[in-house]
């Protein structure tokens, strides 16, 4: 009943409250204080996902009885754990991505981290399960050029083809295309961080030349982690995963639909925490997304009332509308705590 609009019509929505309006200075504010006090490193200019902060608060504004203060002190608290987080997780990820003096505290991707690790601390005491490691090199040694990430691409097309076409020539449409994002999109990351680099170093110098003696990280968005070969097989797997997962889940209310596109940023932070393990990238990714249908569900509601108040048009034939990309533990936490309190 509930249909997934995707990340850019949530965060469309998001910025379009009143926590919203207000966000953008609201975190740049709190970065500031928590810079000053030495209580973070990075210096986050992803501003565009400060709206998963702007979710967040806009849950708790319209629970809470449209109070004001509380919708700002849930974007700022999940800002803070952005922060928090994105220090705790950037050597992991400046040694996986060769990306020095860089850290990621888009409001998703830090939500992931503690599943992580926590997943990470329980596959290690599995014998057996703990030993399984598909890395991008022993892949290519085990298979050939069938490890490949091209011919991988190749594959998975044929076989989600098959799955979706029968036999038709759509399938190797979809073989071709499938292969070109495996070949393309590490490629175009790459560029992309090219261009990054020259601001990351500005923006650390600035800070560097005002903070003395201090290391410091510049946070850009979880983007720049996608073009990863593993990441963007396991966000390829994760499309059926994901559907079969809506599909039987008990709870679940969530069609996916635009987000699916995105499923590569819902496992960007596995492999760096990971060592690159691809297994561990799909087993994660189900469990990851197991946790964002069913909170993406519960939110529905609220989504659909908030979308509602702004003037956005509901799409036809849809109940409620929904983001899986706003299906992170802190919004609900928060939300939840919020409702328990004021019973909204």
């Amino acid at each position: 009943t509930a249909l997934d609009v995707g990340w850019g019509v949530a965060a469309a929505i998001a910025f379009g409250t009143t926590v919203g309006a207000l966000v953008i200075p609201l975190a740049f504010g709190v970065n500031l204080v928590m810079l000053i006090f030495n209580w973070t490193k990075t210096l986050n200019v992803d501003m565009w996902n400060f709206w998963h902060y702007a979710f967040t608060g806009s849950l708790v504004y319209l629970v809470s009885g449209e109070n004001l203060l509380l919708g700002l002190l849930a974007a700022a608290i999940h800002a803070v754990i952005a922060l928090l987080i994105a220090d705790w997780t950037a050597k992991d990820v400046q040694a996986f991505f060769r990306l020095p003096g860089v850290s990621i505290p888009q409001g998703w991707a830090i939500t992931s981290v503690p599943i992580i690790k926590l997943l990470n601390a329980i596959v290690d005491r599995i014998p057996g399960l703990r030993d399984i490691h598909w890395d991008s090199e022993s892949l290519q040694k085990r298979l050939g050029i069938f490890g490949q990430p091209i011919i991988m691409g190749a594959i998975l097309g044929l076989l989600f083809g098959l799955i979706a076409y029968g036999f038709s020539t759509k399938v190797l449409t979809l073989a071709v295309q499938m292969a070109a994002v495996m070949l393309l999109i590490p490629r175009i990351i790459a560029i992309f961080m090219e261009g990054l680099t020259p601001l990351s170093e500005a923006a650390r110098a600035f800070m560097q030349k005002r903070f003395a003696g201090r290391e410091f990280y510049i946070g850009l968005d979880s983007a720049i982690l996608i073009g990863h070969p593993i990441t963007i097989a396991a966000g390829i797997i994760l499309i059926p995963l994901t559907l079969f997962l809506a599909a039987i889940l008990p709870g679940n209310n969530v069609l996916p639909a635009a987000d699916l596109a995105a499923t590569a940023f819902f496992v960007a932070m596995v492999p760096p925490l990971t060592k690159g393990n691809l297994f561990r990238s799909i087993l994660y990714g189900i469990i990851i997304m197991t946790m964002v249908l069913l909170i993406a569900s519960s939110f529905a509601p609220l989504l659909t009332q908030i979308a509602g108040d702004i003037g956005y048009a509901i799409p036809e034939g849809a109940t409620t509308i929904t983001g899986l990309s706003g299906g992170n533990w802190i919004a609900w936490l928060l939300t939840t705590i919020s409702r328990l309190i004021f019973g909204g």
